[in-house]
């Protein structure tokens, strides 16, 4: 079996390793529609057969851009990497200026999208970029379908030419450019070759704790991420079926149709999950609430490896056949592994997920380290809560004096796209400066302790780690989002966001008299005194000068939609900042004007 040094290898090696029935499945209405790994590879074939009729050549770019993962967008990924072209990945949710700015900045000469609520922004801004055409997955009326370009490939005279251009795309040459969210400014490029997706991939599968070529993948991040993207990339090389979520929405029914081995997610995904599981049991009575809070406390107590002794595992044993047996049931009954990444993780929801039989995998990287740096792995005792995980295979970290960690490896990035300013300002000698602080063990585990551009000094000159703070308050059932803020104030304050849907149903349970409007609740005396207290109990486990003195609430649900968030769900501070202008200014006593 020939050496994997290309992306476009992956699902050669799928073929003949594991020659997969279903690689992909997607659904369209009520029907899932699945692609072999020989279908997989045909589609391939014909996107790039049918991309070269198009005029696309070695170094043009192609962008992509879907409200949903689909098999479509795996094809067209490989069918335009094989010409020697580039994909640029865009997210879905950016605005259309956005759209204008990274199609512009890319130069991307096609773009491929997935639906009308996309090809309706794009139409805005596509006259004032270098598209030459826009083609979309959805049938869509006067808009030329991507089934056009297959059809040209289905022509297969000119793949001898397509085999030649296989042949000249070496393994540091750029396969992609992903253009990072960012919470402030532009976006940057990130310039990633097939080099550093390829050898992530590899180094990362030794942390796959599932039996290869025997397991299914629901997938829902979007894949405009690397880090979804090299999941996928895992998943072929691995022969893991990839089932695509319809929508955020559908996600519990995809489950249970589907019943996947494992699914990756952000931790707030995770948090609604088990905001949603505790409840359920709240609502409980009797014996069956006292039984379900009991095994919630039990798993609130997990350590791995059978550390808590033989007493608390019997324990387990029971509470795994009484109460977690239904969580797993939620989420497709076959799950016995999750992933998570993107932003911290909170150490209760690894223990509460572990507890029931589907630990949390909790890993760490960058786009431009594309991503993986570290990870958590069942094997070789390496889960440790509260950590991101050894370091995978071939990187190496170290910590800088100013305790920022930096990353060296075949996985980090060849540079920001036209920008070699800010490449050589996050770069010393091969490493990246990755702009987090955080310890590296004896045994190499790695623990993230804050966002260095995110600390600040209060006026009187002490350091507080916002990220610390809100972690710690977002496992209140009572908080969504919370920003901390105070940089050159004198001391730190929060801007909170309710969590709306829960005080909602907690008003009705507790007779509260309030208003339904978000207004209402924001300025309600017994909600501000109830979060108070939960600000109070935050508090005593920071020193004096962290603790959050004041805070607002935000009459309003914070988003990517608002601007509050990135597509990653990141907060966008100075934006929230400037937003809540007024809430900020009443804070510190400030004068508006």
């Amino acid at each position: 079996m020939k050496d994997i040094s290309l992306l476009f290898d992956f699902p050669q090696h799928q073929l003949e390793k594991f020659n997969l029935k279903k690689a992909f499945s997607t659904k369209y209405g009520d029907e899932w529609v699945s692609l072999s790994s020989q279908e997989y590879i045909d589609e391939i074939n014909k996107i790039s057969r049918g991309l070269l009729k198009l005029g696309v050549k070695p170094n043009d770019k192609i962008a992509l851009i879907s409200s949903t993962n689909r098999t479509e967008w795996n094809v067209m990924d490989m069918g335009v990497l094989q010409l020697g072209a580039q994909t640029i990945p865009i997210y879905p949710t950016i605005s259309k200026e956005d759209y204008q700015y990274v199609l512009n900045h890319s130069e991307a000469t096609y773009c491929f999208v997935s639906d009308v609520s996309i090809i309706e922004k794009l139409n805005q801004i596509k006259d004032d970029t270098h598209l030459k055409e826009v083609f979309t997955f959805d049938q869509i009326t006067g808009e030329k379908n991507w089934k056009e370009v297959l059809e040209l490939g289905k022509d297969t005279g000119n793949q001898e030419e397509v085999e030649a251009l296989k042949k000249t795309v070496q393994p540091d040459d750029l396969a992609t450019i992903i253009y990072t969210s960012g919470t402030t400014g532009k976006p940057k490029g990130v310039m990633l070759s097939h080099k550093n997706l390829v050898s992530n991939t590899l180094d990362s599968t030794p942390r796959v704790p599932l039996v290869h070529g025997h397991a299914k993948a629901l997938s829902f991040l979007p894949v405009c991420h690397v880090f979804e993207r090299i999941i996928h990339y895992l998943y072929i090389y691995c022969g893991i079926e990839i089932y695509f979520a319809q929508a955020q929405e559908t996600i519990s029914d995809n489950l249970k149709e589907i019943q996947p081995d494992i699914m990756t997610a952000v931790p707030r995904l995770y948090e609604k999950i088990y905001d949603a599981i505790v409840e359920k049991g709240t609502n409980l009575t009797g014996i069956k609430k006292g039984l379900f809070f009991w095994a919630l406390n039990l798993g609130l107590r997990f350590e791995p490896y059978g550390a808590n002794g033989w007493w608390y595992e019997t324990q387990l044993k029971l509470a795994r056949k009484l109460i977690f047996s239904k969580w797993k049931d939620a989420l497709g009954g076959k799950m016995n592994t999750l992933v998570s990444g993107s932003a911290p993780l909170q150490s209760r929801l690894i223990r509460v997920f572990s507890a029931a039989g589907m630990p949390i995998l909790e890993g760490y990287g960058l786009t431009e380290t594309s991503p993986v740096i570290s990870v958590n792995c069942p094997y070789n005792h390496g889960i440790r809560i509260g950590t991101v995980g050894r370091i995978i295979d071939n990187v190496e970290v170290k910590i800088a004096e100013d305790g920022e960690i930096l990353a060296k490896g075949p996985n980090v990035m060849l540079g920001y796209y036209k920008d070699p300013e800010k490449t050589a300002s996050v770069m010393t000698g091969d490493y990246f400066h990755t702009g987090d602080i955080g310890v590296l063990s004896d045994d190499n585990f790695l623990t993230i302790t804050d966002r260095k551009k995110e600390m600040f000094k209060t006026s009187g000159g002490k350091y507080v780690a916002p990220a610390l703070l809100e972690n710690e308050l977002k496992q209140s059932r009572f908080i969504e989002q919370i920003m901390v803020i105070g940089e050159g104030e004198k001391m730190p304050a929060a801007l909170i966001q309710p969590n709306f849907a829960f005080i909602k149903e907690w008003i009705k349970r507790k007779e509260i008299g309030c208003g339904s409007e978000l207004s209402d609740i924001c300025s309600n005396e017994r909600i501000i005194k109830r979060i108070q207290r939960e600000v109070d109990k935050c508090n005593t486990n920071f020193g004096k000068w962290e603790q959050i003195k004041k805070f607002e609430l935000t009459p309003e649900e914070w988003s990517i939609e608002s601007g509050h968030l990135t597509p990653t769900l990141k907060m966008k501070r100075k934006i929230i900042k400037e937003i809540h202008k007024d809430l900020y200014n009443n804070i510190y006593g400030k004068d508006p004007s």
